[in-house]
């Protein structure tokens, strides 16, 4: 028998470092997408309370495992009746991650860490190791965070053991600068927006399910890679997608439409069927060199630097008495965390200041 779930995906609008007014207004937009569409679940973008963008603040965004973003999450799920997934980058253990939280409204949290930052994201966290699926009570989801979704080896460990592919994206494209307007610009953005576009019925198609995929959107300036001091304005894609295991288009946003959700109702009958192979190579798509060339140095710079300050004991949550080391299993049942209570917290909290 045919059965479906409804599921909605939020192009989020959030500004830089700014993690309480950020919550507020997660708190507002989903809201208003709940009492309009009534959804089974709902996904927000990876580091959803702030994009996730090369910029000093992002060493103040991160926050401990169980703090205010996953307060939030668990608080709109059990309110809305729905199960709600976003993105945080969190303290677990010794090391920050990127990780996706995906609540239920009995109170159940499943966890996944981004198996690899990308580019600048080295600086301020590090990789996880979990297969990023999900076992709900509506069935297994896997989750794929950021440029997880362009990678090979994430379709090849959800292929044939989940109902649909979900998580987020931070896609910040070239700089606007006007010397390299001509190149970046007018060539390279236009081929960002099309990779954008294209992700979530690629993954569709290879793994045999519907994909989800919200997205950041909006003008923002990070800081350049090896030269700090130099602004890089630019914008944050959009392209939230959702499709189904054809890689159909069921509704999506584009960088024009600016902050909103899409809504639609996905095949859950759990029979996948892919219908390309997993790509023999790293990446999925063909990227462009510029990317290429992006990717290794900035992997790299970030690296040592995430080392070197975690080495010295600099990083926020490293300070003594600033986090006690604790972790939670990926999977925490129902019970296993106190209820969730209270607004976001206060902008003057230490570990959410903006830089």
């Amino acid at each position: 028998m045919s059965e479906t779930r409804r599921v909605v995906a939020v192009q989020l609008r959030v500004e830089r470092g700014e993690v309480a007014r950020n919550l507020r207004h997660i708190e507002d937009i989903v809201g208003q997408a709940v009492r309009e569409h009534d959804p089974d679940m709902l996904f927000l973008p990876e580091s959803a309370n702030a994009p996730n963008i090369a910029h000093p603040v992002m060493r103040d965004v991160t926050e401990p495992l169980v703090g205010p973003t996953l307060a939030t999450y668990r608080r709109l799920a059990r309110e809305h009746g729905c199960t709600i997934g976003g993105g945080y980058l969190a303290v677990r253990g010794a090391h920050a991650r990127g990780t996706y939280a995906v609540c239920e409204p009995d109170g159940s949290v499943h966890f996944h860490d981004k198996d690899q930052p990308s580019m600048w994201e080295n600086a301020y966290y590090s990789a996880g190791t979990d297969p990023g699926i999900v076992d709900t009570a509506l069935g297994p989801v896997g989750v794929a965070n950021g440029f997880e979704w362009l990678r090979s080896r994430t379709a090849a460990r959800l292929r044939g053991r989940v109902r649909i592919v979900a998580g987020g994206m931070c896609f910040p494209s070239f700089p606007s600068w006007k010397a390299t307007r001509p190149w970046f610009w007018n060539r390279e953005h236009a081929t960002m927006v099309e990779l954008a576009r294209e992700t979530p019925g690629r993954m569709a198609r290879v793994v045999g399910v519907p994909c989800v995929m919200p997205s950041h959107v909006g003008d923002i300036t990070m800081k350049t890679p090896f030269a700090s001091w130099i602004d890089w304005p630019t914008i944050t894609l959009g392209e939230t997608q959702i499709c189904d295991a054809q890689g159909t288009s069921l509704g999506s946003l584009s960088y024009a439409d600016g902050e909103g959700y899409v809504c639609a109702d996905l095949d859950w009958s759990g029979a996948a069927e892919p219908m390309n192979p997993v790509p023999p190579r790293f990446w999925m798509p063909v990227l462009p060199w510029t990317v290429h060339a992006v990717w290794y140095a900035t992997n790299a710079q970030g690296r040592c630097s995430y080392a070197l300050r975690h080495r010295r004991g600099e990083h926020w949550w490293q300070q003594p008495g600033a986090h006690d080391g604790s972790d939670l299993p990926d999977h925490v049942p129902a019970g296993m965390l106190p209820d969730p209570a209270g607004a976001p917290a206060a902008a003057d909290d230490p570990s959410l200041s903006a830089a």
